[in-house]
């Protein structure tokens, strides 16, 4: 694992925060799946050593369901151990309005790709 910047670590922060308060969906199917039931008020934080299918997927998913996708510069090692799973995870969404406005606060604009305008 790298280290991180100051940036990466409290929108590394803010993720383990919602991961404890069970306001996170964890992994591509489990994400896809949520925003074929209708759940699109999420925001979804990708990471940056996806797979081109993994990320192919997410990114369309969420072009079609108007679901904001931030892909970030976090390798998905780090993204696993900040969130408290082992391994590596592709990618999470933030299920909670307020939630999502604290992540939203951590990241920087350069990591930062909206889909959506709400």
């Amino acid at each position: 694992m790298k280290r991180e910047s100051g940036e990466q670590r409290q929108l590394l922060f803010a993720l383990g925060l919602c991961a404890r308060a069970r306001r996170l969906i964890f992994g591509v199917p489990m994400i896809c799946e949520a925003l074929k039931k209708g759940k699109t008020d999420i925001l979804v934080v990708a990471a940056s050593d996806n797979s081109e299918n993994s990320a192919k997927r997410l990114r369309d998913r969420c072009e079609f369901y108007n679901t904001r996708l931030c892909v970030t510069d976090v390798d998905g090692e780090t993204l696993a151990s900040a969130t408290g799973k082992g391994g590596r995870i592709a990618a999470v969404a933030v299920t909670d309005p307020n939630m999502i406005q604290l992540v939203l606060s951590k990241l920087n604009t350069t990591n930062y790709n909206e889909n959506s305008e709400s």
